[in-house]
């Protein structure tokens, strides 16, 4: 970032107040308000941040309008087709790719911390059988700061990293566990022979009674999908990390924060909601009825899964995520499952459809993410808790990045106040 010549000029009150602007690498121009109160006397009002630059980063880059998403100046789409999520993960926490050297070292030390402490497995003992897997992620996750003593202190950067890297190897330990205690099943350890993706695999669907081996496309469309989820610049969740990390609290204490904002439907709930959707549908015949509501401006039903908030244009994970989907239902067939062929023919319906094209409602990554999870035999409940696992070293990256910002300061918004205005006690019997 580097403050430019050019300044905005603000008139209040009659007084007209000159602003710095400042330029990014990508980006639009920002105008620095951050002398605005105490020159002028007055806030910004901006609801949901949709115009405000909170922080300075370096990590992520998203043009909604173009369809562009940078991890660290990477295309995303490159990414997803020839790297991993490990080497991903080493991009986002170091800002460079790894040397071979460098990723088999990093892969080793992952490795070595996916096992968790045993005494998190009675803890996780204590939850409801019924209890939905995010709660327990969150619980679980927030419990570390009470297993990890040595990784807490966040002014030392040496526990900065073993935190970084606990909880990279055993987010995916957690969400499986997760899973296993949501269906009644025993827990499954992880396998140090076993790569990233695999590894979740087996410990969400291998049983002590039989071998499971885990097939490599369903391995690859897992990994594609911790990818393509690594990181998403400043949303909600991220921000909530930022948020809580600015006062100083633990990195396991953070995470969880981020967990619980990614809980909400409007979040990390959209492939969810994709699926409950093409389940409302039901069969091949209804789709042309539901693209109908979808057109009609006076009925509320939306189509799920296209269209995205940030891309006015395309998703540009979404073209790597249907490969893969389309990869995943021919491993193992539609036929015999509904919801994948409305799934299926509402995309082709759709994308030949000039009402969508004209108004850019392509296919999201959401659609596809839910499509592949629902063909591997996760339940709905388990998606945003792999969501949370994809988004760990995102929030991580992020955590790390502001800790060494020497402009840190603790998050404190402001706020359009319009309740009553001072006004004096009144004794009860009085009022």
């Amino acid at each position: 970032m580097s403050e430019t010549d050019k300044t905005a000029t603000l008139t209040f009150g009659g007084e007209s107040y000159d602003l710095p602007v400042l330029t990014p690498t990508s980006g639009p121009d920002v105008v620095d308000i951050r002398k605005l109160y105490g020159t002028a006397g007055v806030f910004t009002y901006d609801p949901g941040f949709t115009s405000t630059a909170s922080c300075e980063s370096e990590i992520t880059f998203i043009d909604g309008e173009k369809g562009v998403l940078l991890h660290r100046g990477y295309p995303i789409d490159q990414l997803a087709a020839q790297s991993h999520y490990l080497e991903v993960c080493y991009l986002l926490l170091y800002g460079d790719l790894p040397s071979k050297t460098q990723l088999g070292d990093f892969e080793q030390r992952v490795t070595m911390h996916t096992m968790l402490h045993e005494q998190m497995y009675n803890f996780t003992r204590g939850f409801r059988r019924d209890a939905h897997p995010m709660a327990i992620m969150t619980g679980m996750v927030g419990a570390m700061s009470a297993f990890y003593h040595d990784s807490t202190d966040i002014n030392d950067p040496w526990q900065r990293e073993v935190a970084s890297i606990r909880m990279i190897a055993k987010m995916p330990t957690i969400a499986a566990m997760a899973f296993k205690y949501s269906i009644g099943q025993p827990f499954v350890y992880p396998s140090n022979d076993l790569d990233y993706a695999s590894n979740f695999l087996n410990m969400c669907f291998s049983v002590p009674a039989q071998t499971y081996t885990v097939d490599p496309v369903l391995a690859r469309a897992m990994d594609r999908i911790f990818t393509l989820h690594a990181d998403h610049e400043q949303n909600a969740s991220t921000s909530t990390v930022r948020l809580a990390s600015s006062s100083g609290a633990n990195p396991f204490a953070c995470i969880a924060a981020g967990i619980a904002c990614l809980w909400g439907p409007a979040h990390g709930g959209a492939n969810q909601a994709c699926l409950e959707m093409l389940r409302e549908i039901g069969t091949v015949d209804r789709i042309p009825e539901f693209i109908a509501r979808a057109k009609d401006k006076n009925d509320p039903f939306r189509l799920m899964g296209f269209g995205h908030r940030v891309y006015k244009n395309f998703d540009p994970r979404a073209t790597v995520m249907k490969e893969s989907a389309d990869e995943v239902l021919d491993l193992l067939g539609i036929e015999n499952n509904p919801t994948l062929q409305v799934a299926k023919e509402l995309e082709k319906q759709a994308l030949d459809d000039p009402y969508f094209a004209d108004k850019k409602l392509f296919p999201n990554v959401d659609f596809y993410s839910g499509i592949i999870l629902e063909a591997m035999g996760f339940p709905t409940s388990m998606f945003t808790p792999i969501f949370a696992l994809s988004r760990t070293v995102g929030w991580i990256s992020q955590w790390k990045e502001q800790l060494s910002d020497p402009a840190l300061k603790i998050g404190r918004p402001r706020q359009l106040y319009t309740g009553p205005a001072q006004r004096d006690y009144v004794d009860v019997e009085n009022r």
